[in-house]
């Protein structure tokens, strides 16, 4: 089986090629290739399948020729995934596989149609604009933090620290409690402080998130648009630019009138062959 590792903002994906949708990928297969001491690590898989192969991309091969199919490190899957969305793009192009067209690429995912572009190291995707649709509390230890419910094809939940609170100091080791019903298929829990002021932005956000399906990981694209809505919102702004820096670095995230745009670096780091049989225990 051939394979790629990638990541955008420590966000990182094994990437696999299966443009005919022949291998057969499952929960466990998944979870192996993820375990980061017994498999190749990562926060989840990216399979490689042409949507007109696969049964949740056919619908929508007459807009885009690829699906993204995001699969959690758990072995769940999941709508969509930014970061992942940005990483996937750099393989198409690196790999050849597909090329911009009037300066945009069009990826099919669970969550629909994302078109992306290219800025020199940077990939930035374009996805629905987050839906601010609830309130709720995130549960941590002994800690419960109101947050606001946000929908971004995938859920979060965005809670602000108090002054008083370290954005470091928290132990995300386990996960947040969350209303279950008001998030029956889980959700992705992001915490935030203000930042400095950054040129060129309305809003500086610093953001931890545990993801649903793969615990704390270094960056959530789609988390980084959840977290930049909710920052818009509170500075009494409809659209705008947010600079949200996460622990694998900085995401840039512009809010406009019908979509959001996710920017960052999206990094291929290796390629290789691996021995599915020996990731079974």
């Amino acid at each position: 089986m051939e394979f790629t590792k990638g990541h955008g903002t420590g966000n990182d994906f094994v990437v696999l090629p299966d443009a005919d949708g022949t291998l057969d990928l499952t929960p466990e297969l998944v979870a192996a290739l993820c375990d980061r001491r017994r498999g190749l690590g990562g926060d989840g898989v990216l399979r490689v399948v042409r949507a007109a192969e696969h049964p949740e991309g056919v619908a929508l091969a007459g807009e885009a020729e690829w699906f993204m199919d995001y699969w959690n490190s758990d072995g769940s899957f999941a709508e969509m995934c930014g970061n992942g969305a940005r990483v996937f793009v750099r393989y198409l192009l690196d790999h050849s596989l597909a090329a911009p067209v009037d300066g945009t690429l069009p990826v099919a995912t669970r969550a629909g149609l994302v078109r992306a572009r290219v800025e020199g190291a940077d990939v930035a995707v374009e996805m629905r604009r987050p839906r601010l649709y609830d309130t709720a509390t995130a549960t941590l230890g002994g800690l419960t933090l109101a947050g606001t419910a946000v929908d971004v094809g995938n859920p979060h939940l965005v809670c602000a620290l108090p002054v008083a609170l370290e954005l470091t100091g928290l132990d995300l080791t386990r996960a947040p409690e969350v209303d279950a019903a008001v998030f029956p298929a889980g959700v992705n829990v992001e915490f935030t402080t203000a930042g400095d002021p950054v040129g060129g932005t309305d809003a500086h956000v610093l953001m931890r998130v545990y993801e649903r399906g793969s615990a704390e990981t270094l960056s959530c694209g789609t988390g980084a648009c959840a977290v930049a809505a909710v920052a818009l919102r509170d500075a009494g702004l409809d659209t705008g630019a947010v600079a949200v820096d996460v622990p694998g670095g900085r995401l840039t995230v512009t809010v406009t009138a019908d979509s959001c745009w996710l920017a960052g670096p999206a990094v291929l780091v290796a390629t290789g062959t691996l021995t599915p049989g020996a990731l079974t225990p």
